[in-house]
């Protein structure tokens, strides 16, 4: 018989967040894969709990390695804990590759749910809830991230991201390009702990803030594109959004189709303006 493979939610802050679950699950689990084993020690000191089982590191450095180990002692009957240092597993941390491993060999996977600093983050903001993109980290080259952000700048779904605290001002500058400055956002720092701060305001004020420099763990949220009328998307804008869904890996064929959708028009409208473009283009100047 199989064992199970458990996600724990661990606290982003305070410590008595931790669901009681939490505990029982580190004291009988058989094994215990941590990112971070001193981490894990101090958790479990503040938890008052003594884990019966193995303890093992599991970080995006080893990941790959360990996963077959572990995946073995879950066919082999073991309970296994999965915990990160912060939030749930998976998201934006190690454990998909031990998840979609454990559910190839059909080994049961549940969950001990726990704080989530992007549903924190969400719910502070004062932003729209009802639909929302997890975007995790952008690239820290300023050419790719910015590339990134264009990609999503006509998303009405608002935006959740993580970002570490000395790249937070190039992020927000970066972001105010991309979406425009006026766009709104919410920077999120140091969730449920002593000096938590949720910073309102528009994408270019927020930006002009951050340049002193913001410390703490960070996670911004930021407004969906609004929703404009087909008679506000000239044929410029038009051509704009099929070129960045092209430049992001779309065939040009989805990529107006998706157009259309969005913008409210028909796929012809949207194919007629990519073609007088592309004329327009290899014209010679008069």
């Amino acid at each position: 018989m199989t064992g199970t493979l458990v996600l724990a939610g661990t606290p982003i802050g305070d410590i008595a967040d931790a669901p009681p679950r939490l505990a029982e699950e580190l004291a009988g689990a058989d094994v215990v894969a941590a990112e971070d084993t001193r981490r894990l020690r101090r958790l479990t000191q503040g938890l008052g709990v003594t884990p019966k089982g193995r303890i093992v590191s599991y970080f995006e450095g080893n990941e790959a390695a360990r996963t077959p180990e572990l995946v073995e002692e879950l066919l082999g009957g073991a309970r296994v804990l999965l915990v990160t240092d912060a939030g749930m597993p998976s998201v934006s941390d190690p454990g998909y590759r031990l998840v979609a491993a454990a559910v190839e060999k059909d080994v049961r996977v549940t969950a001990v749910p726990g704080p989530s600093a992007v549903l924190t983050a969400l719910a502070l903001s004062g932003l729209p809830v009802d639909r929302f993109c997890f975007e995790g980290f952008l690239p820290r080259k300023g050419g790719e991230r910015l590339s990134r952000l264009r990609e999503v700048a006509e998303e009405r779904r608002t935006l959740v991201y993580f970002e570490a605290p000395h790249r937070l001002d190039d992020t927000l500058a970066a972001m105010a390009e991309a979406f425009g400055a006026e766009r709104r956002a919410a920077v999120c720092r140091e969730l449920t702990k002593t000096y938590e701060e949720v910073k309102r305001g528009e994408l270019g004020a927020l930006a002009e803030w951050a340049a002193d420099g913001v410390r703490g763990e960070i996670t911004v949220v930021v407004e969906g594109a609004p929703e404009k009328g087909a008679g506000e998307i000239d044929d410029e804008e038009l051509v704009r959004r099929v070129r960045v869904r092209e430049e992001a890996g779309e065939r040009r064929k989805e990529a107006i189709a998706a157009v259309a959708v969005e913008a409210g028009v028909p796929k012809r409208a949207v194919f007629d303006a990519v073609v007088a473009a592309k004329n327009a283009a290899g014209r010679p100047p008069a």
